[in-house]
């Protein structure tokens, strides 16, 4: 009876010391800041603060690839063709040996491109200040691309609206017309005489419309890359939040 009683007490006063260490797993856990899983517990404010600063790099190194020399054309990913509307107009120039005419022309849409990416650094950086929690903690936890369609929800018709002018001057700049006009104006005669459809698309809407794509494809690549590799993530706040996704 008595070795029983022993037992007893023995059983609950380990029972007692199981519950204390319990407790204290508990609080050092509270008190260090990590989750069961090791991961940081992010705030708001970090959330925030690391998105931000992904968005800035990311913004940053698109325009800088873009806005140079060759950015646009030198990039098969985002290098502009001939109009897709005016294809018939590519053919019949080639058929007439305007090769010449028809690269030259490629080449200055291109250069047109190239120009009017420099105006997207203020307009990204407006939608990147008017970033809320809400919009953070859903970028964040949407996966590859959610912040560039953040971007793209806040800032495609101002982009159209400042991109547009600057396509003019550049179009003007790179004297695309120059180059246009002669396959064009010979390509709708041949119209006349056949009684085909006349072409003349709107070449500022299309180099503006394919500018503003490319940007966003290059900017979706620095997100991304980011998001998946560790070596991407150039300051303290980038390794902790993009950290937490991925447990690197």
């Amino acid at each position: 009876m008595k070795k029983t009683i022993i037992s007893l007490f023995v059983g609950i006063s380990v029972l007692s010391s199981c519950e204390v260490l319990n407790e204290a797993s508990k609080i050092v856990t509270t008190n260090t800041g990590t989750s069961e899983n090791n991961k940081p517990k992010l705030s708001n404010e970090e959330v925030i603060s690391g998105l931000k600063e992904a968005l800035s790099v990311g913004i940053k190194n698109s325009v800088n690839l873009t806005s140079v020399t060759d950015g646009f054309l030198k990039n098969s990913a985002i290098r502009l063709p001939f109009p897709p509307d005016a294809q018939k107009v590519k053919d019949k120039a080639l058929e007439w040996k305007l090769d010449g005419q028809v690269e030259k022309f490629e080449t200055t849409l291109n250069r047109a491109a190239e120009e009017a990416t420099k105006e997207a650094l203020p307009i990204f950086a407006d939608a990147i200040k008017n970033m809320t929690v809400q919009d953070g903690f859903a970028i964040l936890n949407g996966g590859d691309g959610s912040a560039t369609k953040y971007l793209k929800d806040q800032t495609t018709s101002k982009l159209i609206a400042a991109f547009t002018p600057k396509v003019k001057e550049a179009t003007s700049k790179v004297k695309l017309t120059e180059y246009w006009n002669p396959i064009i104006n010979k390509y709708n005669s041949a119209m006349t005489l056949t009684g085909g459809q006349k072409l003349n698309p709107d070449l500022d809407a299309f180099v503006t419309q394919k500018a503003i794509e490319g940007l966003f494809l290059m900017v979706e690549k620095e997100e991304n890359k980011i998001r998946k590799d560790p070596a991407a993530r150039v300051s303290d706040i980038l390794i902790k939040v993009f950290g937490s996704l991925t447990n690197k």
